[in-house]
């Protein structure tokens, strides 16, 4: 455990030294500040570790008996299958969304007095009733476009 303690304070002191230097940042990646916190927190967990060992007589590391880190790694989780949640639902709209079709449509004045008033009638948008027109195209095996016969509802 005192290796992973030395090993940390070691990477943290390298990576801070290099970020402020400003140079050799290829092996850090794009955020050598970040590389930096992220060894510095490693140090810190490390010596926590190493120190509620000592304090318990453990000569082996028994994460289920380590309360806070336990806690710690479930908060962890918890967060991580949440943002696994979000990206999957994400996802799901944008293939919802590339499957939709948006258009602007103008009619001329017969055709729109007709949807119109069959909008009134059924207390509706215009553009809610065409949408459930276009829900009930129908398009024949010669390419025919046809729509059944049906009352706009809510």
């Amino acid at each position: 455990m005192l290796q992973r303690v030395e090993e940390a304070a070691g990477r943290e002191r390298e990576t801070k030294e290099q970020a402020r230097s400003g140079g050799g940042f290829s092996e850090l990646g794009p955020d050598p500040e970040r590389v930096a916190e992220v060894w510095a927190a490693k140090h810190v967990e490390w010596r926590r570790v190493s120190d509620l060992m000592v304090q318990n007589g453990w000569g082996v590391y028994e994460p289920e008996r380590d309360v806070q880190g336990s806690g710690w790694a479930r908060e962890r989780e918890e967060r991580r299958q949440a943002l696994l949640s979000a990206q999957t639902a994400a996802e799901a709209r944008r293939r919802e969304a590339r499957d939709e079709v948006r258009a602007e449509l103008w009619l001329s004045a017969g055709p729109g007095q007709l949807i119109r008033a069959a909008a009134a009638q059924a207390g509706l948008r215009p553009a809610e009733v065409l949408a459930q027109l276009a829900e009930r195209v129908v398009v024949d095996a010669d390419g025919t476009v046809s729509v059944p016969p049906f009352t706009p509802s809510r």
